[in-house]
């Protein structure tokens, strides 16, 4: 049986993985314990980690802030859903969570009843653009040390990879 952690065979239209994608490919788990590990809790200002502790707020919670922060506009439940790559349920509990904490707002789309737009609560947002900052320095840094070429191209990579994460 296969484990959670190692992926099955590649889908067929994409054929044999090359070397180089082995190796990019393999980067993915080394970066995981970054974005999920203790370091997050110890970079999250003091207010933001106090109102995801006292609900009982995971990870999985935290990841739909940064959404929220980039985004230009409130966004849905099933725009979080798809941003995370995550099921309705899942998305609206884990809005339900960050709503009752008080991090976010729900309230129903003028346009269309049945949806729920979901915003970052106004008081939250320093916070949350102070932690995002912090979280970014090591990949400042890293880019800071690359010639302006390699800094173009690897942006232009992580852009690529964000655009096929988020479909």
């Amino acid at each position: 049986m296969q484990s959670a952690q190692e992926p099955g065979p590649p889908p067929e239209h994409l054929g044999s993985p090359t070397a180089d994608e082995i190796r990019i490919v393999g980067l993915v788990p080394l970066l995981e314990p970054y974005f999920r590990g203790a370091v997050v809790s110890e970079l999250m200002p003091e207010r933001l980690r106090t109102a995801m502790e006292s609900q009982g707020l995971t990870p999985r919670h935290g990841a739909v802030l940064p959404q929220l922060l980039a985004a230009d506009a409130p966004l849905t439940v099933g725009g979080i859903a798809a941003r995370l790559q995550v099921s309705l349920p899942t998305a609206s509990e884990l809005v339900g969570g960050l709503a009752r904490a008080g991090i976010v707002t729900r309230t129903p789309d003028e346009t269309n009843r049945r949806r729920v737009l979901v915003s970052l609560v106004e008081e939250y947002r320093p916070l949350l653009e102070s932690f995002v900052v912090r979280r970014g320095e090591p990949l400042l840094r890293a880019l800071d040390g690359l010639p302006a070429e390699h800094r173009e191209g690897f942006v232009a990579g992580l852009r690529a990879w964000v655009r096929e994460v988020q479909g």
